[in-house]
């Protein structure tokens, strides 16, 4: 498994709809809103890297008012 957050940039005022999009895309265990750089954190557990790049380019990345996805991924609990 692999755990990573997914920090979000977003057009203004596109926050509400942008999370609730994120939280229906099954490996999202968890998407808040936060204040700086981000807008979104987002905490992700895919199978492997390659699923991981799939949710991140396929999903989060086309979702209609997302600016910029910068990934964190977990290397010690």
């Amino acid at each position: 498994m692999v755990r990573a957050y997914v920090l979000i940039k977003t057009e203004p005022g596109r926050v509400p709809e942008i999370l609730r999009q994120v939280r229906t895309l099954p490996p999202v265990r968890k998407a808040d809103a936060v204040t700086g750089p981000a807008d979104v954190v987002v905490e992700v557990e895919a199978t492997d890297p390659r699923a991981l790049a799939e949710l991140i380019f396929r999903s989060v990345q086309t979702i209609s008012g997302v600016k910029e996805t910068d990934t964190r991924i977990v290397i010690e609990e």
